[in-house]
C-alpha cells in the first residue's frame, strides 16, 4: 500500500487490517514532518521511504500479492511552476514502482488510484447536437461570469448528464495529465505482465484525515481549513459546480472491494457517492452551526472544470460497490484515529 499514511491510503490500511490481512505500507510522510500521523497503526508493517526510491519498492514488495497505489501529489497545486513536481511525484514514482514490480516478476492485481479529473469537463448535451464536448474555459470567460461552457456547434445552453468511463480522456490541468499518464502506465504494465490492473478514478473524495492548509487539497479540504480558523468559505465562480462528493470511507471500500474480490476488475471505475451536489452546498454543509456564512467571490482559477458528475454502475457490476456512508462534511473536521 503506497501513500498508506495517507488521507485515503490509511482508511484502506484499517480496513484491510480489520479483515485480517497483512499490510505494508510504503510512505514518505512527507505529509507529517514532525512524524508519524496519530492514525499510523502500530500492527503494519512501515517502509518510511519515498516512492521514487527503487530500494524502497524491493523492501516493501517481499511477499506481497497485491498493490494498491495511493501515493500522489493531488490538488491543482500553486501554479504551473508545480509541474516538475507533479511529474515527478506521480509518474516518476508510478513509474520506478513498475519497474520493480517487473524485475521481481510480480504476478498479483495492482489497483491504482485514480481521479475524475481524467475527464476534464464532465458530459454535456445540447438540445440541438447530443452529447457535445465543450473547450476549456478562458480567464476572460471566468472574469465576465460566463461559468457554464456553451455547445461547441450553436453556442447553446447545455445540460450536464453522468458521465461513464468510456467518455474520451481530457485533462484540463497539470495534476489530470499525471493521473491520465499513471493510468496509461500501469495498463501497459498489466497487458504485458498478464497482471489485472484496476484504475479507480475518485470523485471528490471527503472525510476524516483530509489534509488542510494546502493547495494540494481539494475544495472541501480547503473549506474545512477556513472554518477551522473562524474564517468564511470563499466560494468561487457562483457556486453552481457540480460534483460527486463521496465519502473516504466509501472510496476505501472500493479500494478492498478491487483488491480481494474473487474475480478481479481491469480498467476504469468511477468511484462516486451517486448523489450530485453543488460546490455551494458542500461549503454551506461544512460551515453549518458555526456561525460563518460562505461567501460567493466569483472568478475561478484556470483547469478547474465546471460540472462533473459521474456514473457509478459500472463499479456496481463489476465490484458490487455502492455508496453507503451518509453525506457528512462535519466528518472533515475529525482527525479520524481508529480506536
Amino acid at each position: 500500500m503506497t501513500g498508506g499514511a495517507g488521507f485515503v491510503g490509511s482508511h484502506i490500511v484499517d480496513e484491510l487490517d480489520a479483515a485480517g490481512h497483512d499490510v505494508v505500507v510504503l510512505d514518505s510522510l512527507a505529509a507529517h514532518p514532525h512524524g508519524g500521523p496519530p492514525w499510523l497503526r502500530d500492527d503494519v508493517e512501515l517502509v518510511a521511504a519515498d516512492v521514487r526510491d527503487p530500494a524502497a519498492w524491493h523492501r516493501a514488495l517481499r511477499g506481497v500479492d497485491a498493490v494498491c497505489h495511493q501515493a500522489a501529489r493531488v490538488g491543482l497545486g500553486v501554479d504551473f511552476r508545480d509541474v516538475g513536481g507533479y511529474v515527478d511525484d506521480n509518474d516518476v514514482g508510478t513509474a520506478v514502482g513498475l519497474r520493480a514490480l517487473h524485475d521481481i516478476g510480480f504476478g498479483g492485481r495492482l489497483v491504482l488510484a485514480s481521479s475524475m479529473v481524467v475527464y476534464g469537463e464532465g458530459r454535456y448535451r445540447c438540445a440541438a447536437h447530443g452529447d457535445v464536448r465543450p473547450g476549456p474555459r478562458t480567464p476572460n470567460d471566468l472574469a465576465a461570469g460566463r461559468f457554464d461552457p456553451p455547445c461547441p456547434a450553436c453556442a447553446a445552453p447545455l445540460a450536464w448528464a453522468p458521465i461513464d468511463e468510456d467518455a474520451p480522456s481530457d485533462p484540463r490541468n497539470v495534476y489530470a495529465a499525471t493521473k491520465l499518464h499513471q493510468e496509461h502506465l500501469c495498463a501497459v504494465f498489466g497487458r504485458e505482465h498478464d497482471v489485472p490492473v484496476t484504475a479507480l478514478r475518485y470523485h471528490n473524495v471527503y472525510g476524516p484525515r483530509m489534509p488542510r492548509d494546502t493547495p494540494y487539497a481539494g475544495v472541501a479540504a480547503i473549506f474545512a481549513s477556513a472554518v477551522a480558523k473562524g474564517e468564511a468559505p470563499q466560494v468561487f465562480e457562483d457556486g453552481g459546480q457540480t460534483r460527486d462528493f463521496v465519502h473516504v470511507r466509501d472510496v476505501a471500500h472500493a479500494n478492498v472491494l478491487a483488491l480481494t474480490i474473487e474475480r478481479p476488475a481491469v480498467g476504469p471505475l468511477n468511484v462516486a457517492s451517486g448523489t450530485p451536489r453543488t460546490v455551494l452546498d458542500m461549503a454551506g454543509a461544512i460551515a453549518a452551526g458555526t456561525g460563518l456564512e460562505p461567501q460567493v467571490v466569483g472568478g475561478g482559477r484556470l483547469g478547474d472544470v465546471r460540472h462533473v458528475v459521474a456514473s457509478a454502475e459500472r463499479a456496481r457490476r463489476a465490484l458490487g460497490f455502492a455508496a453507503v456512508e451518509p453525506f457528512d462534511p462535519a466528518s472533515v473536521l475529525d482527525a479520524g484515529v481508529p480506536g
